[in-house]
């Protein structure tokens, strides 16, 4: 038997890109941290929500993927948020490990240059 759709309510709500998809911003639920960003379509996000665990759709393999099934460092989901236009989600996580596929805890960690006649 197949598993019920995300409920139409909730679907209702999200202005998918024309693949589909919704951008999914991950933060630590407790510091604020930004982990990282991945896409979800409504399939994701109702696994997201039926099971708490993150469950993304990977753009490159085509395939969606339980954050930490194959590499332990799971994602817990505390509650997830929808911004104001529809577009985007935030995935307030408690994280288990790194978060970003190098091994860095957040996927943000590379600081860029400062930009010129600008004070940093």
């Amino acid at each position: 038997m197949p598993e019920p759709a995300l409920a139409p309510e909730v679907a209702a709500l999200l202005k998918h890109d024309p693949a589909g998809l919704v951008a999914a911003v991950v933060q630590q639920h407790d510091t604020g941290e930004v982990l990282m960003v991945a896409w979800m379509d409504d399939e994701a996000l109702r696994r997201t929500l039926t099971t708490g665990r993150a469950t993304y759709w990977s753009r490159s393999r085509g395939e969606y993927w339980v954050k930490g099934e194959t590499s332990g460092n799971r994602q817990w989901v505390r509650e997830v948020r929808l911004d104001c236009d529809g577009d985007a989600l935030l995935v307030l996580v408690d994280q288990e490990g790194a978060a970003c596929h190098t091994g860095e805890r957040s996927c943000f960690h590379r600081p860029l240059p400062a930009v010129a006649g600008r004070a940093s």
